[in-house]
């Protein structure tokens, strides 16, 4: 098979084709460092869900892949990194750090069992292979949670995700340095359940997402408010009774303090979402939910106030029934459940299940994936496939090597297909401070780099395509005479990605109105 068929785009199969061309001509310690870097090409994008421990990190895996696989209970399984990966069989594999693997069987729900079979701190990661179509182009990596007790927990994950030296699992032994930009991840879901912390800050940086040793930005982080239900009324400061309109005002609060760490922050109820999607609920919590929806409004009102009073108060419905929906629904769920049968007595259990997922914040939370993740994933592979490969020119290379790498690379981003690669550069250069912006610009050009519909770059959503395109080449122009009056060597660079980026939107807009 060619490079060309493994490598999912055009971008990632030049960075290829460049590793390709120049291996041969390199010593044993870089050509390694080129390997690498051609296999993580030829891989799904690298997904990593981070954030603090119980943030709900491996309830929004399972959300994600549609499956109850990953544990969410507390044990061996939940302070290790682990690797949901596409697979032709079902299979999960312990990656000891001795580089040997053992392999586990699935629970009987099919999930990965909270016991590894084997002391923890010889563990590196774990390997779960689903024949899910999710994971075809996207490799989901559940991580132990920030904020850990268990220091060697958060060290391994560091180590897998590219944060820390780590300890190589298989293959040939590169410098820590070259490893973490090579094995970094390649994109990051951060998952909050409240305000940000100084430290949340600090950890995205840490897991940087394969981008040399820069942190992660908007091209390749989105934060997710989880558990959105237990947002207080008045923690947002507007004044709204429902938790669901306080969840969104506080993930948009969230959003401004963390920009430019993050392209947005998406208000989620993991569990919920997680029920909605799995087949753990069934005809049988449906019928449940109805004869819940069917008792007097004083009792069901009651029921209503706490878990406690929902499973002990006196009711037809067992109480096994109604502490297996409180552990699948919660109580918001559970009120959101009844709402809709409350709207329609006839609803089935597949469309209450199609009503809980979309009260749970998925349809969102996957729109915001597919469009800054998947919709981007061919430039951001690429992006990262040139940062690994400085990072191996600048630690295993002697100087003819390095001076032939980087030589490579320039050559490549001069290419006009590249320049996708220049504005992923760009983003990453503003939001990391390393260029300084006046605030309006910044956002500007953060905006630019939001996703690849026409409209949101451009910050005019439902604006018909020819104000768009006079938008567009409006400033274009702007932009050209900041790069060549008023702006610093940095900016100036800045300056030029984000013009010829609008020019390129022009002439594409002026394309689709014939």
């Amino acid at each position: 098979m060619t490079v060309q068929q493994q490598v999912r785009g055009p971008l990632s199969a030049a960075v290829a084709r460049l590793c390709t061309e120049l291996r041969p001509r390199l010593g044993a310690d870089a050509a390694a460092g080129v390997d690498e870097v051609l296999e993580r090409l030829t891989a799904p994008l690298q997904l990593a869900v981070v954030g603090r421990v119980a943030s709900g990190k491996s309830t929004l895996v399972n959300a994600l892949i549609g499956r109850n696989v990953a544990p969410t209970d507390v044990g061996e399984c939940t302070r290790v990194v682990t690797r949901f990966r596409y697979g032709t069989v079902d299979r999960i594999e312990v990656v000891l750090l001795d580089g040997t693997t053992h392999t586990l069987p699935f629970t009987q729900r099919a999930g990965v069992p909270a016991d590894l079979g084997v002391d923890r701190r010889r563990v590196s990661h774990v390997e779960v292979y689903l024949t899910n179509a999710v994971l075809r182009d996207l490799t989901v990596i559940d991580t132990p949670g920030l904020g850990s007790l268990d220091e060697s927990s958060v060290a391994r994950a560091e180590a897998v995700l590219g944060a820390a030296d780590g300890t190589p699992t298989t293959g040939e032994r590169l410098d820590p340095v070259s490893r973490r930009a090579v094995l970094g991840a390649e994109a990051v879901l951060y998952v909050l359940t409240q305000s940000a912390r100084a430290d949340d800050r600090h950890a995205l940086d840490t897991f940087g997402a394969a981008t040399g040793e820069r942190p992660a930005g908007p091209a390749n982080a989105v934060g997710v408010l989880n558990k959105a239900d237990t947002v207080e009324p008045d923690s947002a400061g507007d004044g709204q009774e429902d938790p669901w309109s306080s969840a969104e005002a506080l993930a948009a609060e969230q959003a401004r303090l963390l920009t430019p760490k993050v392209t947005d922050v998406v208000p989620l109820i993991a569990l919920l979402a997680e029920t909605a999607e799995s087949p753990e609920f069934t005809d049988a919590d449906a019928t449940a939910l109805h004869q819940l929806a069917r008792l007097d409004p004083a009792t069901r009102q009651t029921m209503l106030l706490s878990g406690d009073l929902f499973t002990e108060w006196e009711c037809a419905v067992p109480a096994d029934t109604r502490e297996r929906l409180l552990r699948l629904l919660d109580l918001y769920g559970i009120r959101c459940a009844l709402e809709e049968i409350d709207a329609d007595p006839t609803v089935t259990a597949g469309r209450l299940r199609e009503a809980l997922r979309r009260r749970s914040g998925l349809p969102a939370l996957r729109a915001r994936v597919n469009s800054v993740f998947r919709g981007r994933a061919d430039g951001i592979k690429a992006a990262a496939g040139l940062a690994s490969l400085a990072a191996v020119a600048r630690c295993r290379a002697g100087e003819r090597e390095r001076r032939m790498l980087h030589d490579g690379i320039e050559a490549l981003l001069t290419q006009p297909q590249a320049h996708q690669l220049r504005l992923l550069e760009a983003l990453t250069t503003v939001s990391s401070g390393e260029v300084e912006l006046p605030a309006d610009l910044l956002d500007e050009v953060l905006r630019l780099g939001s996703s690849e519909d026409f409209a949101e770059r451009l910050g005019m959503p439902g604006a018909p395509a020819e104000r768009m395109r006079e938008f567009a080449l409006e400033r274009a122009r702007w932009w050209r005479s900041f790069a060549s009056l008023g702006s610093t060597p940095a900016q100036s660079r800045v300056a030029h990605v984000v013009h010829r980026a609008y020019f390129l939107i022009w002439r594409q807009l002026r394309g689709t109105s014939g």
